[in-house]
Formats: structure tokens, C-alpha cells, sequence
């Protein structure tokens, strides 16, 4: 499936296809690192909620600052 044939399908489609790929690599037993830059910002996130200084918005609030 090339991304011409994924812009085809309907939201609840992709979500699907998402669930199945996800589902194939998580059950069949190969292990799944995560990267490095993921670890990094993960922990960027978690010093920043410890010491105070994360920002916190609703759902609302991102989605009126990217326009929809």
C-alpha cells in the first residue's frame, strides 16, 4: 500500500490500517527500541513538568491555535 492508496481511505480506515501495522509489530515478537532522540525529549518533558515550567493546553485550545 503506497501513501496514494492511504489518502484514499477514511479516517476510521487509517486508524485500522495504523492498529494492524502496530498489532503485527508489537505480537510477533521482535524487539522495538526507541530511539534516542525519543528518550531525549521524553525526558526534556518530564524535567520540565518536575520542575514547573511545563505549559499545559485543552484540547480546545490546540486546536483554535492550528485553525480548525
Amino acid at each position: 500500500m503506497n501513501i496514494d492508496e492511504l489518502k484514499k481511505l477514511s479516517s476510521a480506515e487509517r486508524i485500522q490500517v495504523m492498529e494492524a501495522l502496530w498489532d503485527s509489530m508489537l505480537y510477533e515478537g521482535g524487539e522495538m527500541n526507541t530511539p534516542e532522540w525519543h528518550t531525549r525529549i521524553l525526558e526534556q518533558r518530564k524535567k520540565a513538568i518536575a520542575d514547573g515550567s511545563a505549559k499545559f493546553i485543552s484540547i480546545s485550545e490546540l486546536k483554535t491555535s492550528r485553525g480548525q
